[in-house]
């Protein structure tokens, strides 16, 4: 189980919405000037996101608390943001070939392929957002540290 450290901003039934802050490496990483990662990290100044966790912790708003995942969901979210796409734009221009189409109209039917990949993602998305099989979940609150 993977655990993430957050706030919890608004409480709903059976579940709160957590803030947490986004983690990234780009900061000591060598080839982040050349990455696209690194890019978007210079792009997008905001450093939280909003997760919504499933729960039965009596908890209130301000209260940190520790989140998981499974790895098994965390592998599959994986392959399908990431490997659904590219085996979508590869099979787009394999198809064209196999049909006989020229290269340009082959490179257009991969296009089209990937464009359908993300369409089904951003679908399976709305679907699945009250799915409590794919939500993290909390496992503990933490007491918060006063800083003076």
């Amino acid at each position: 189980m993977l655990e993430e450290r957050g706030q919890v901003i608004a409480i709903e039934q059976g579940a709160v919405r957590v803030r947490v802050n986004r983690q990234s490496s780009c900061g000591s990483c060598q080839a982040k000037a050349a990455c696209g990662q690194g890019l978007m990290q210079t792009i997008q100044s905001e450093r939280c996101h909003e997760v919504r966790a499933l729960t039965d912790l009596s908890l209130q708003e301000g209260d940190f608390v520790v989140l998981g995942v499974s790895e098994d969901l965390l592998l599959r979210s994986a392959f399908m943001v990431y490997l659904l796409p590219l085996l979508a734009l590869i099979a787009g221009a394999v198809l064209g070939q196999q049909l006989g189409l020229t290269e340009g109209w082959s490179i257009l039917l991969a296009g089209l392929a990937f464009a359908a990949s993300g369409v089904y993602l951003y679908r399976f998305n709305k679907r699945n957002t009250d799915n409590t099989s794919l939500m993290p979940v909390v496992l503990r609150a933490e007491l918060a540290v006063q800083q003076n």
